[in-house]
């Protein structure tokens, strides 16, 4: 956590404070609450998680039908199309569909075997090309995977990994380490993400990446990650733009990265060694051989935008956003069921979007800025439809006052305190702090910083482009229930549930928790609504910047 700057806070927040009552006097301040209704956010949750949408993978029936539905029930909820004449925003897309051979071959020094596809690692490609392959590809082990010129880190320092794969390790160094000094101690930076470690891979010259699994430092058993085995992927088409890529990308399991090393006449202390700075990686003396075929559809998906049009300054926007998709129909699970029906992940938060339309439709005084509602595309496919929209924006950025990004809702009552993900980024954060200082509520901070959520939605995606995000996940003080209730449920969706079949619509669950949520959010966006107010990134935030220039 970054040292705060009291006194420009203490200054910026009167001057909100200031701003913001302007805006109360001109409403009542409960206008819109009792819109809110959780049977009504239930419905559209049942609705869009039930068998009929296929898991809304996107190009499937699934996007067809979600997409109408979401359509529908935005002009149902009086919002105006959001872009131009259309509710829909194209996002231009490729489908990849990979077949990988079975096993991959490893020679090492004395030996010479086969790891198992599925079951000890994970390949898929970014390619298009229709046939890919490792044929002896060397191994190179590069730690961490980072270049981080602002932390003095930089794993490929002396390196050639040109034409070869290396291994890295999920996170940042000071997560196993358990050094604070390291980058952000326990806090992922985004270094530590996945998408990151292939990127840079790509930029180094290498042919492939594969990460070593682990289930503390991923956040994520490493069945999350099966679930990309020989199915399709989206990215964005990006035909005729400058791209670099590696051929083979994708995840061994921790016992198989045991047994390469074991192969290369080393053992774990090597990865331990990868903590510590100044490490070198090195070459394993590894040679690895297997093939991909690769099948690519390009096509179309589509984000679904409504908005309400300020009456003072139209120009500029407040967007709340959600990912309507999911993993569509996958591999079954024990049960045999194959849906991938994302109830919670994220229905809700989609369902949640309609709630909120309604609510500022229903405002006596309409909003003096515009309100964007815009549930985006595949994010499960690596956050490509919020990806898409933040570089070709509808709404221009400078003049986008602030993202509002719901993932997932609450289904088990109500909690004392909200838990916002991505401490201390930008005043979004206070001000939601002051309303929820009026219901007596508190917030709370990511219990697991290690798992870098603030760059796993689409929120991140907005950050990135300057614009402040506010991204909050449900609380764990269930009001009646015990100090460890909330926690262990959360725990329990994670390990049984997450990315899994059975993330299915439940009649038990109480959406209570979810609307007191909901309009917690929504009285943050009413607040800019009705003021002239641009809140700004913290000190100490990597978006700052961007913003400034803006």
């Amino acid at each position: 956590m970054q040292k705060k700057e009291y006194s420009i806070l203490f200054i910026a927040g009167i001057v909100l404070f200031a701003s913001c009552n302007i805006g109360e006097t001109k409403n009542d301040s409960a206008d819109g609450l009792s819109v809110f209704n959780k049977d009504s956010l239930a419905a559209h949750i049942k609705t869009l998680s039930s068998d009929e949408f296929q898991g809304r993978k996107p190009f499937t029936i699934g996007e067809t039908r979600t997409i109408d539905y979401l359509s529908e029930q935005f002009k149902m909820a009086g919002l105006e199309p959001g872009n131009g004449n259309s509710y829909l925003q194209d996002v231009p897309m490729v489908m990849i569909t990979t077949k990988a051979a079975a096993s991959m071959e490893v020679q090492g020094i004395k030996e010479k075997f086969s790891l198992k596809g599925f079951d000890d690692y994970v390949i898929w490609t970014d390619k298009t090309d229709s046939f890919i392959s490792l044929n002896n590809d060397e191994v190179v082990f590069a730690g961490y995977g980072v270049v981080a010129p602002e932390y003095n880190w930089n794993d490929y320092a002396g390196l050639d990994v040109k034409g070869k794969v290396v291994m890295v390790l999920v996170n940042d160094p000071g997560f196993n380490a358990g050094d604070s000094t390291l980058f952000k101690g326990k806090t992922m930076t985004y270094y530590g993400r996945w998408t990151y470690k292939f990127e840079e891979a790509a930029r180094q010259g290498a042919k492939g990446c594969l990460i070593v699994h682990n289930t503390e430092a991923a956040s994520y058993p490493f069945a999350v990650v099966q679930n990309n085995w020989n199915t399709s992927r989206l990215r964005l088409d990006n035909r005729g733009k400058q791209e670099t890529l590696c051929d083979v990308i994708g995840w061994v399991s921790s016992p198989a990265a045991k047994r390469l090393l074991k192969a290369a006449g080393q053992d774990t202390a090597l990865l331990s060694k990868a903590d510590t700075r100044g490490f070198k990686g090195m070459p394993l003396k590894l040679k690895l051989s297997t093939t991909m075929k690769v099948s690519p559809v390009y096509n179309k998906s589509h984000n679904v935008i409504g908005k309400i049009t300020g009456t003072k300054r139209p120009e500029e926007t407040i967007i709340y956003t959600a990912h309507w998709d999911h993993l569509g129909i996958g591999t079954p699970d024990a049960t045999g069921d194959s849906i991938y029906n994302g109830a919670l992940d994220n229905a809700s938060g989609t369902a949640g979007l309609i709630e909120i339309a309604k609510a500022f439709k229903s405002l006596k005084t309409p909003p003096e800025r515009t309100i964007v509602i815009l549930a985006v595309t595949a994010e499960e496919q690596g956050l490509q439809g919020s990806a898409y929209y933040a570089q070709n924006p509808i709404y221009p950025a400078k003049t986008t006052i602030a993202d509002i990004n719901m993932d997932g809702l609450n289904y088990y009552g109500p909690t004392k305190d909200i838990v916002v993900v991505g401490k201390g980024q930008n005043e979004l954060e206070d001000i939601l702090k002051e309303e929820m200082d009026k219901v007596n509520r508190e917030i709370d901070f990511e219990s697991h910083p290690e798992a870098g959520y603030y760059y796993r939605s689409d929120h991140f995606n907005f950050a990135k482009a300057g614009i402040p995000a506010l991204y909050i996940e449900s609380g764990t003080k269930v009001i009646g229930k015990d100090s460890g209730y909330g926690k262990a449920i959360a725990d329990e969706y994670t390990a049984k549930h997450y990315h899994a079949p059975s993330d299915q619509f439940d009649a038990k669950w109480d959406f209570s928790g979810a609307i007191a949520d909901l309009q917690l959010l929504f009285m943050v966006g009413k607040k800019l609504a009705y003021s002239d107010v641009y809140p700004k990134w913290k000190n100490g935030s990597e978006f700052k910047a961007t913003r400034e220039k803006q």
